[in-house]
């Protein structure tokens, strides 16, 4: 089981805790962006973050594994594998999280949600409505990345393997923007025009 200064060194390590101007999905500004891909791409630390997650929720047995694509797509199928459960993911379709690809969710299923990195838990909050409306029981939210800031409080049982004290502002209080730096969308490289 690795510890806290373990899954922080497999991000320095592998170069996955970039530094600049950055917007997050969520639409926050930060000076810093977790990489998680960048990490993930190395099987056996994949292995070995998603084996820990997987050992905080096998009392709840569940069945599934679901996340977010895309970002926890890697998460999901390394967690399940450890779980013997599924793995299934979510994408958008016409800005809404959907099951696709012939995934179904039962109402006998017990789902625990995944996510790589949960910043304003958005994402994961989508695909929790997503297990709701396909009628299964959510047993769990786990993620790699906690930087939210915040106790987070999604009804079931939450677990980190880190937490993170990373600020993030609004666009209008970005001290970022204020300097003029240019910002960056990870994922795409795209710098945005302020």
């Amino acid at each position: 089981m690795p510890k806290k200064s373990d899954v922080a060194g497999m991000f320095k390590k592998t170069g996955a805790m970039l530094e600049g101007h950055f917007e997050l999905s969520s639409g926050l500004h930060s000076d810093k962006y977790l990489q998680c891909a960048k990490v993930l791409q190395y099987p056996k630390y994949s292995e070995k973050l998603c084996r820990e997650l997987a050992g905080y929720f096998k009392k709840e047995k569940p069945t599934v594994v679901i996340a977010p694509a895309i970002g926890g797509v890697v998460v999901s199928y390394e967690t399940a594998r450890w779980l013997g459960a599924r793995s299934l993911f979510t994408e958008r379709k016409d800005e809404k999280m959907v099951l696709r690809r012939g995934f179904e969710l039962n109402p006998g299923d017990k789902v625990l949600a995944v996510e790589d990195v949960i910043t304003t838990s958005g994402s994961v909050r989508e695909v929790i409505e997503v297990v709701k409306e396909n009628k299964a029981k959510l047993v769990g939210v786990g993620c790699i990345i906690d930087r939210s800031g915040k106790r987070m409080d999604f009804g079931v049982k939450f677990k980190s393997l880190l937490k993170l004290d990373v600020p993030t502002f609004a666009k209008e209080a970005c001290p970022l923007c204020k300097k003029g730096l240019r910002i960056t969308k990870p994922g795409s490289k795209k710098l945005v025009k302020q």
